[in-house]
């Protein structure tokens, strides 16, 4: 029984350290010049704005590994979510959000 707590709690902790291993995690500026904090959440990345006027309002969630990440957006203006993504290159995240695949705006946000 102890044997297998432990193993559980190796693998969990396993888990988060890959997690915590992609260039997304981390806090970035945005075009705005507020700071967005990306950090693992669950099986996820959790995007959270750190300061400005949405300052503690989760804006999005995506999954992924090595620089290339798909989920969801919010924009904090209007409160409306869309398929988004994120690919990192070097610094640099590049997030995009789209209507129906077609219709899409990103911003380039740069690491802190």
């Amino acid at each position: 029984m102890i044997r297998a707590t432990i193993l559980t709690a190796a693998l969990l902790f396993s888990a988060g350290v890959a997690l915590a291993d992609e260039p997304i995690v981390g806090n970035w500026k945005t075009k705005e010049g507020d700071t967005a904090a990306i950090t693992p959440c669950a099986d996820s990345y959790c995007v959270t704005l750190k300061t400005g006027k949405y300052a503690g309002r989760q804006i999005g969630k995506m999954q992924g590994k090595d620089g290339a990440y798909t989920g969801e957006l919010t924009d904090p203006e209007d409160n409306k979510t869309y398929s988004g993504s994120g690919t990192v290159s070097g610094r640099t995240v590049k997030m995009q959000g789209c209507v129906l695949k077609v219709f899409c705006k990103s911003q380039t946000w740069t690491k802190l």
